[in-house]
């Protein structure tokens, strides 16, 4: 079997260019829709869903009417006109997401309740059933609704993030090796019993560092490919991870 010791996996191929990041695609589509901008939006709502259900379960509503809310908001969003919308808001898709919503929810939350009587077709599958289970293991803290959604935002690009660093591990068959060391991903180094871990596993102190050191590495490198992905150029990458982190403290 490997250990951290040996060398780490090699990582995927990089993702396209910063310019065809799933955002930047929606937003240089202007008015004009294309099937792969759909294609990116479409992607960038399934991941990023969850956190609007907690926005607007904070905002007061109940289960069932912050599903219909949920499901009936995607569903005008990525209907033929929404590149219009997206390129009049600022660069980040988590600013255009939770404006757009407001939005929705002000004005169109009473219409979207008739079309769901009247047999609305349903246009993007959420995983609705597991929000809110998910919802009631969220802190019981007094987060106002738009915090909360920011919160949510950042874990779900930090969950996202793990996702692929695993998968890197496991195909390189290192998936032992990543379930031992992920844990260290956030704790202060020098909290980290390395002598104690070396001993245990049978394996040098500095070999382990190493390990510790390539996957804080990885993990940063590919938590800024998917902030990439949500903003509309490199220039926002650092303020964006600073304030998701900030949210997180």
């Amino acid at each position: 079997m490997s250990t951290p010791a040996d060398t780490p996996p090699r990582p995927v191929a990089p993702r396209a260019r910063f310019a065809t990041t799933r955002w930047t695609m929606v937003l240089a589509a202007g008015r004009r829709s294309s099937p792969e901008a759909a294609r990116a939006l479409e992607e960038l709502c399934r991941v990023y869903w969850y956190p609007l259900y907690v926005y607007v379960r904070r905002r007061g509503h109940a289960k069932a009417d912050a599903e219909d809310l949920t499901q009936a908001f995607f569903a005008r969003l990525l209907e033929k006109d929404f590149l219009r919308a997206a390129a009049r808001e600022k660069g980040r898709f988590r600013t255009f997401m939770l404006v757009a919503f407001q939005r929705f929810c002000a004005n169109e939350w009473d219409r979207a309740r008739a079309q769901k009587r009247g047999g609305g077709q349903t246009i993007l599958s959420l995983n609705l059933d597991t929000a809110e289970r998910r919802y009631h293991a969220e802190p019981a803290d007094e987060l106002s609704a738009d915090r909360i959604f920011e919160r949510r935002w950042a874990l779900t690009l930090i969950e996202r993030t793990i996702a692929r660093l695993r998968g890197e591990y496991e195909a390189a068959g290192k998936g032992s090796d990543f379930d031992l060391l992920k844990t260290f991903l956030t704790a202060d180094s020098d909290t980290i019993p390395y002598a104690e871990l070396s001993a245990k596993l049978g394996q040098s102190e500095g070999a382990l560092r190493v390990a510790v050191h390539r996957l804080r590495k990885r993990f940063r490198e590919l938590f800024r490919q998917e902030i990439a992905q949500t903003v509309s150029s490199p220039e926002e990458i650092e303020g964006e991870l600073r304030y998701l982190l900030s949210v997180l403290s």
